[in-house]
């Protein structure tokens, strides 16, 4: 046997080289990097339109209109994630921002960073009956969610009873959470950009939190593979009902005063945006990340047919298009996995 034969023998075989199957199973993956690319796209071409765009100020809108829809996607993300939904986001929020007025209102020294925690606390409060009601009695999220909406929204308008909280009963502290910027970035999107990672970093991490997957993926397989089904799905709707109430507290510093309409349709704009971040709405995958970018996409490409005088028509109409099509991939893409593992399994069993 001569050297070269057996330098030859002992060689690693060569990697086969990636086939156009395989590389479009890398493409799928990467949702939200496809996003980002779109959100891009939209600004520069809309900057090219109309320079104004591009401005700091009309960038700090941007970031900010978009952040309180991407907080509460991080708290709906959770709840999709287990096959459920949580329709009540936007009444929580609305409940949350007047409850955090009025102990401004009665209390005008009331400690900032205590009012963000009573507006957590009333989102608590409503996930945790959410909760309870789908993961014990085993009511099916969609019929719950929709009952509360309209429950919260009508004990908010019982509260409210037509009184709507004033900008000077609102602290200066308060209102500059959500007005002010930090170099430029608006404070509201960075405490949204802070509970992105961090619930994002937690969802990768923790066998806890990846139990969801496993739960939206196949309820039943999760049960017998020892998965606490019901606690998870429970803590689920608690953790969207706080995002909710931060949600709630972050939009009164925002608005600096706030109706019983407050909230109103957020939740179809959070579930749209979610969806179209690449959450599947069937269950078991999809990231927060994914679910914070979908609602920046929406909001840029709002904001570009404002900036280029196009009717607001045509915004409700490309967010109800990016929702089918979003939809439509993710059933694709869940079709195009369960083909893959029959091939597999065929192959392994000749």
């Amino acid at each position: 046997m001569t050297i070269a034969s057996a330098v030859g023998e002992l060689a690693p075989a060569p990697r086969p080289a990636p086939t156009p199957g395989r590389v479009w199973d890398i493409v799928l993956r990467a949702r939200e990097l496809g996003i980002l690319v779109v959100i891009f796209a939209v600004f520069g071409g809309t900057t090219i339109y109309n320079s104004s765009f591009a401005s700091s100020a009309s960038v700090q809108q941007l970031l900010a209109g978009a952040s309180i829809y991407a907080l509460l996607g991080v708290g709906e993300t959770i709840v999709i994630i287990t096959r459920n939904v949580d329709l009540s986001v936007g009444s929580v929020l609305g409940l949350s921002a007047y409850v955090v007025g009025e102990v401004f209102l009665h209390n005008p020294n009331f400690p900032v960073p205590l009012a963000f925690l009573v507006g957590i606390g009333v989102g608590v409060v409503c996930g945790v009956v959410n909760g309870a009601i789908v993961a014990v009695a085993r009511v099916p999220s969609l019929v719950v969610t929709l009952g509360t909406l309209y429950l919260i929204r009508g004990v908010d308008a019982l509260v409210v009873n037509g009184v709507q909280i004033d900008p000077s009963s609102i602290p200066g502290g308060f209102i500059g959470v959500g007005v002010n910027n930090i170099l430029g970035v608006p404070w509201i999107f960075v405490i949204t950009a802070v509970v992105v990672l961090v619930v994002g970093y937690a969802m990768r991490t923790f066998r806890s939190n990846r139990d969801l997957y496993a739960i939206g993926s196949n309820p039943a397989a999760a049960e017998l593979a020892g998965v606490p089904v019901r606690k998870r799905v429970f803590w689920a709707f608690v953790f969207s009902g706080a995002i909710a109430g931060l949600g709630g507290a972050l939009w009164l510093a925002q608005f600096a005063t706030v109706a019983s309409t407050a909230g109103s349709g957020y939740e179809l704009i959070v579930v749209s945006g979610v969806v179209v971040g690449g959450v599947a709405i069937f269950g078991g995958s999809g990231t927060v990340l994914g679910a914070a970018l979908g609602p920046l996409l929406l909001n840029t490409i709002n904001q570009a047919l404002v900036a280029a005088r196009i009717s607001a028509f045509w915004n409700q109409a490309i967010a109800g298009g990016l929702l089918i099509a979003a939809i439509a991939f993710d059933r694709f893409v869940s079709l195009r996995r369960e083909r893959n593992l029959r091939l597999r399994r065929a192959a392994r069993g000749a």
